[in-house]
């Protein structure tokens, strides 16, 4: 049985709800979806997002793919193109340089059913703070 805290644990459905505060537009926008992880033959886990953003009036539809692989023992999030983005390191900080900016991030798996994702992002154009509570579907 794979540790609770590994991606492996995590495979299936989930309801994603996110919230995105920008302090630079001064303006807050929501995402309603699902996110599924599934075990690739490959053994990456696959961690795919689909939904809704919110913002005022405006809907526009997001998906995004990333893939969670186990490199020396330790588990890794990468992009889909195959760009390194952070470890897969539940409780601890994770930081993503990105350009000029810096993404501060943490993965919490609260327990079997619900875990969350927090960034802190900032830079000269990005100063916002995007949560993410996944709840299995």
């Amino acid at each position: 049985m794979p540790h609770p805290a590994a991606p492996t644990s995590l495979i299936g459905a989930w309801t994603m709800s996110r919230t995105i505060d920008d302090r630079l537009k001064a303006e807050q926008s929501t995402v309603e979806g699902t996110t599924e992880l599934a075990l690739g033959a490959d053994g990456r886990v696959r961690w795919s997002e689909q939904g809704s953003l919110r913002t005022g009036e405006l809907v526009l539809a997001v998906s995004r793919v990333l893939f969670v692989e186990l490199r020396d023992g330790e588990w890794f999030v990468t992009f889909e193109d195959g760009r390194d983005f952070h470890p897969w390191a539940p409780g601890d900080e994770v930081v993503h340089p990105c350009a000029a900016d810096t993404y501060v991030g943490r993965v919490e798996v609260v327990d079997p059913d619900r875990w969350t994702v927090r960034w802190d992002v900032t830079g000269p154009v990005k100063d916002y703070t995007m949560r993410t509570t996944l709840t299995r579907a």
